[in-house]
């Protein structure tokens, strides 16, 4: 087992293709870096939370865990949220490092994918 780890939080959503999503970026993350624990957590509205998604990387082994927001933008989520389950999560797990990423922000990569959409996009006009 690893002693690293990354639960990758999203906002989480009542539909079940939403939240595959971050399942497939986590399951892209675990393919790149294997050996290390990839957990996926969602803020509301689907299981599991942060605090089962950390537990579960502890029980696993890890002893440094990387939290990393998987959100575009800062806001409340990210700035008070995230970081008070983050807070709370060390408590309960003493002896773990958990660091808390930042959001994605405007992540150069993340302009190389929007040109990549649009290039995808960009067909013939749609009439209405």
């Amino acid at each position: 087992m690893s002693g690293a780890a990354i639960v990758l939080v999203d906002h989480g959503s009542r539909e079940a293709t939403a939240n595959a999503v971050v399942e497939d970026v986590a399951a892209a993350l675990r393919a790149r870096l294997p050996g290390r624990i990839v957990e996926v957590a969602h803020l509301e509205l689907a299981a599991p939370g942060i605090p089962e998604a950390i537990a579960r990387c502890v029980a696993r082994g890890a002893r440094e865990i990387v939290v990393q927001p998987f959100f575009l933008a800062p806001g409340r989520h990210s700035a008070r949220d995230v970081p008070r389950l983050v807070d709370e999560a060390a408590v309960r797990h003493p002896g773990v490092s958990i660091a808390l990423g930042e959001p994605l922000g405007a992540h150069p990569a993340l302009v190389d994918a929007l040109l990549d959409r649009i290039s995808a996009g960009a067909g013939p006009p749609r009439s209405g």
